[in-house]
């Protein structure tokens, strides 16, 4: 229960608060023209620099509490938790640190003592820590669990912070995340919590294994799955690869001279090409001469003749010799060039078989080099043969992973299904059988909407699959803005009451004026004088910030002045008539 909001700041307007109803009102005072307004006086100011001195995270407020001109700025709150007075300080410009005043002796967690100011400090983190225990009665021994209430979040409930904040009963923000309001509106409605982290963490899997046969269905991730049936045959393919290699290697054999014998066998084969081009080419002028051969034929008597006296005509004086000399010399002349090329036949005869014989040599000796390159191999084609083979045993590790991978994802799929059923089974008979508080939430939830209009609403609790807890509130005649706010303020209200009666309370519901934004001026008194009356009923502590024209003073039951519960007064006529004693 807070007690108390105070500022190091001349200027701030504290505020006292006392048990039961209490209001903070921003005034319109007849010196103020049209052009002034509430906005900015403080209203919504007050709650952040309550949820700032309980923990809150600055950076995060979207007011002024961040901003350069709060400079050297600490604020203050005084309140009651179980039986002790604390206060707690927090300084604008090191907010990870607050200072504690109190008797810590029954905390959870130590604050230190600071050895300059002599001043009890404590982090944010374990600041938050000790409060949620304080508070709520959160065990630190389920740091395990990855879903859980934390205090800040289930504090929000208690003082809403900013438009947004009023939207939806079982939100404090948008959009947020669905495992955590199922978390805190379970464990605030004194429901099994864990079912609802159990639950995330079942979607989570899901999603998990849903994302993996996507992500291989599209292909964008390669070869992280297939279907069961192409990795088996994969699987099959190298079994019989890896055989082969395995034989290989088995009987290879590593010949040292590998290298020298190669290149000698590779030289070879250049020399046989060698001397069989040049028998081919000798064999062609071997052919010629023996054609030469066989058309070589002395001349005739007659043509001889011929030629002679045809020589004495056409070069006359210069035919001396006789007709036999001339004759004579023709058949010599065929006789030369006939032994010449037999000699040349007989020569190049010898040369060609000479060739063979040596390429028949050097064939005998290649092929036995050859003998020994195919039943030997060199050491770095082993190293090959063996990298290979390595390469092959990883690869069939690998598909053999995928296959039992695969495999694994079905039967977690199976298990999956079977866990999110039993699941249900446990969360719905453990609700039945918190059938009493769920029955009494539900009944504050529909006496707090009649008594706003006069028909019971609908505070609806259930569990379905695949989303776990499944929470609604139902208001006639629910179109309308108004009414939406009004089912955050029995929801709220409805919290509080049901939280009045337990030992470890925040034991105070906060309230801007936004949630009356709308709101028919009959449900508004409604809505005020009832949380006057359970606050003051229950022993709790309502705070609510109002503009002074949006009190209908018309609608109140006799006898019901708001005005004795007001606590602080906000002025839009001077500078100096908002929260903070001056504007920024």
């Amino acid at each position: 229960m807070i007690t108390a909001v105070r500022s190091n700041k001349a200027s701030f307007k504290a505020v006292s608060f006392v048990p039961g109803f209490n209001v903070v009102l921003a005034d319109r005072t007849k010196d103020s023209t049209k052009k002034d307004t509430r906005n900015g006086l403080g209203k919504s100011t007050l709650i952040e620099i309550m949820q700032f001195c309980l923990g809150s995270d600055a950076a995060k407020s979207g007011l002024i509490l961040n901003k350069e001109p709060l400079t050297g700025w600490s604020f203050s709150l005084d309140l009651i938790i179980g039986d002790s007075a604390f206060s707690f300080t927090r300084h604008v410009d090191s907010p990870k640190k607050v200072i504690i005043y109190g008797d810590i002796s029954k905390w959870p967690i130590k604050p230190q003592r600071n050895k300059k100011t002599g001043a009890k400090e404590m982090s944010i983190r374990d600041f938050n820590e000790a409060l949620g225990d304080l508070m709520f009665g959160l065990l630190l021994d389920e740091d395990v669990i990855r879903y859980k209430p934390a205090f800040r979040g289930l504090i929000s409930y208690f003082a809403r912070r900013g438009r947004d904040a009023y939207s939806t009963p079982f939100e404090y923000y948008r959009r947020q995340p669905e495992v955590e309001k199922q978390v805190l509106n379970a464990f605030l409605l004194g429901l099994e919590w864990r079912y609802a982290s159990e639950w995330q963490e079942l979607k989570d899997k899901d999603k998990m294994l849903a994302n993996l046969r996507r992500a291989a269905k599209k292909g964008l991730v390669k070869d992280i799955l297939g279907s069961l049936g192409e990795l088996e045959a994969k699987r099959v393919r190298l079994e019989a690869n890896l055989r082969r290699e395995e034989e290989q290697l088995k009987n290879f054999r590593v010949h040292p001279q590998y290298q020298e014998i190669e290149t000698r066998a590779n030289k070879l084969t250049q020399e046989i090409h060698g001397f069989e081009n040049d028998n081919v080419a000798d064999a062609n002028l071997l052919d010629y001469y023996n054609q030469s051969i066989q058309q070589e034929h002395p001349p005739s008597s007659d043509d001889i003749i011929k030629m002679y006296e045809q020589a004495k005509v056409d070069l006359p004086g210069m035919v001396k010799q006789r007709f036999e000399n001339v004759q004579m010399f023709h058949f010599k002349l065929i006789e030369n060039r006939r032994r010449f090329l037999e000699t040349e036949i007989s020569r190049l005869g010898q040369v060609i078989e000479s060739r063979r014989e040596i390429i028949r040599q050097k064939s005998d000796e290649r092929a036995r080099l050859m003998d020994i390159l195919n039943t030997h191999g060199a050491l770095e084609e082993y190293t090959k043969l063996q990298r290979l083979y390595t390469e092959t045993v990883s690869q069939l590790k690998e598909i053999e992973q995928k296959i039992k991978d695969l495999k694994r994802i079905e039967q977690e799929k199976s298990k999956l299904a079977i866990e999110q059923e039993l699941l249900l089974q446990r969360a719905r008979s453990d609700l039945e059988e918190r059938h009493a508080q769920t029955n009494r939430a539900i009944d504050l939830f529909n006496s707090n909407s009649e008594a706003l209009y006069e028909a019971p609403g609908n505070l609806v609790i259930d569990i379905q699959p695949p989303t776990g807890y499944q929470f609604k509130v139902e208001i006639e005649r629910s179109g309308s803005q108004g009414i939406g706010s009004m089912k955050v303020f029995c929801y709220d209200l409805m919290l509080t009451q049901l939280w009045a009666d337990k030992k470890k309370s925040p034991d105070f519901l906060i309230h801007d004026s936004t949630i009356f934004d709308g709101v028919d001026e009959r449900q508004r008194a409604l809505a005020l004088e009832l949380a006057a009356k359970e606050s003051q009923k229950r022993g709790f502590q309502y705070i609510c910030t109002l503009n002074s024209d949006m009190i209908p003073w018309q609608e109140f039951t006799p006898g019901f002045d708001l005005t004795r519960f007001v606590q602080l007064r906000l002025t839009d006529a001077t500078d100096d008539g908002c929260l903070l004693g001056t504007r920024f």
